[in-house]
């Protein structure tokens, strides 16, 4: 379109012609979906593809005692969908830097107010929590702050845990310190922990030191990726059947 700036240095330009007003679109049949399309309290705001993907991953954390946070909490209508999907059992918290959310808390989760690059408040929301077992990052989009919280995040999450990083096309734009392919992009280091899942095969080790040795998936969408934390044993492989040199002696 003539005279529009760069993607990367006007941001909100492209996300303006994703805009959908429409009905509730064919398809969107699930639990996660029903809620969201039925919402009539406090505002949500979605991506219609992120939908599914909550789906997959948490579903199987509903109506059980997990600890949940929610970087960004916004207009307070994400953490009352977190609360009807997951259940009563599940103890949620929000952290956000705008003090006027502190109007949500004890609504559907706690609120904590302070910045997702904040070791000192992150480590103590986690403290008061008594530990982590589903973090989800809707919170500044910058790509800094995106790495320093899942450095200090992602250590703490239980085993099983799932850390999931969503609008990742902000990633891409220098407004929120990305830029396409640069270093400083948030998905540079998604790249680096692909690497280092793989670092049996080379000899250059494991950079991202918060991620070493537990990220058993890695899984990219659309603006999402996430993270399955497990202690990862080293690869092996055995040969079996007619021919086979038997156990023990693979090569």
């Amino acid at each position: 379109m003539p005279g529009r700036k760069p993607a990367d240095r006007a941001p909100m330009a492209p996300i303006d012609q994703f805009a959908y007003q429409g009905a509730r679109p064919d398809g969107a049949v699930s639990d996660l979906e029903s809620l969201f399309w039925g919402n009539t309290g406090p505002l949500v705001h979605k991506w219609h593809h992120y939908l599914p993907i909550y789906e997959r991953y948490f579903s199987g954390f509903r109506d059980r005692p997990i600890r949940m946070l929610e970087i960004g909490v916004s207009k307070g209508g994400s953490l009352q969908m977190w609360r009807k999907y997951l259940g009563p059992e599940a103890q949620i918290f929000g952290i956000d830097i705008d003090p006027s959310c502190v109007r949500f808390d004890g609504q559907a989760g706690q609120v904590r107010i302070g910045s997702q690059d904040d070791p000192d408040f992150l480590n103590s929301v986690v403290d008061e929590m008594g530990g982590i077992d589903l973090v989800l990052d809707d919170g500044s989009h910058v790509s800094a702050h995106i790495r320093k919280s899942l450095e200090v995040l992602y250590p703490r999450l239980s085993e099983g845990g799932l850390y999931m990083i969503e609008d990742l096309h902000c990633a891409y734009w220098s407004d929120f310190g990305g830029g396409y392919q640069t270093r400083d992009s948030f998905m540079s280091d998604v790249k680096q922990i692909i690497d280092d899942m793989h670092h049996w095969y080379h000899t250059e080790g494991e950079k991202t030191a918060a991620t070493a040795g537990h990220v058993a998936g890695l899984h990219v969408y659309d603006s999402i990726v996430v993270l399955e934390k497990r202690k990862v044993a080293p690869p092996r492989h055995t040969q079996v059947g007619e021919g086979a040199p038997g156990l023990g002696g693979a090569a």
